[in-house]
């Protein structure tokens, strides 16, 4: 068996990057899916709004979490109201800001509970009524094209596949008699 001082001086180059590489990919940052689908099913749960629509919503708002907004006002809707960036910062903005990301993605379904809209449609689990509604409320500013972002990101990021994985395990389940 070789020992680190009995490899090669390429070897041991060779050896050092591989546990750089294997501890970088360790070390990588989950997606911004991997980060909020568990918030987005529990309120998703608790709000009866697909998950799909809370987290799709959110990619396209907040650039999966890049934005201005999500970054310096944990503003993940694109949703209006006070901050104190102009204090703290020096920086105009008429986005809401809060204490949490949860605090955001609370007060979307908050939002979305006070629509008119929201007692015909708690826990319908098809996201596209949802979308479809929520544009027509005036929530974007070009409702078409939101509604198609909103959409493409949904079915890019297999949001809607989540909700049919989790309904066909809860139908083996139940098939079953595990309740």
């Amino acid at each position: 068996m070789k020992t680190v001082t009995s490899l090669t001086p390429y070897g041991l180059i060779l050896t050092i990057y591989l546990l750089f590489f294997q501890l970088s990919l360790s070390a990588q940052k989950p997606s911004f899916r991997e980060k909020y689908q568990p918030l987005a099913d529990s309120l998703a749960s608790a709000y009866k709004i697909p998950s799909a629509v809370i987290l799709g919503v959110s990619i396209i708002e907040s650039g999966n979490g890049t934005s201005r907004n999500s970054r310096l006002l944990r503003n993940f809707f694109g949703i209006k109201g006070k901050n104190n960036l102009l204090q703290t910062k020096g920086i105009r903005s008429s986005y809401k800001q809060y204490k949490s990301d949860t605090a955001s993605f609370v007060d979307f379904c908050k939002l979305i509970e006070r629509k008119k809209f929201y007692p015909t449609l708690a826990g319908n689990p098809d996201y596209r009524p949802w979308i479809l509604a929520l544009s027509k409320t005036g929530y974007s500013e070009v409702p078409e094209t939101w509604r198609k972002l909103i959409t493409g990101a949904i079915q890019k990021n297999k949001l809607d596949k989540v909700v049919e994985k989790k309904s066909s395990e809860l139908t083996t389940e139940t098939s079953h008699g595990n309740h």
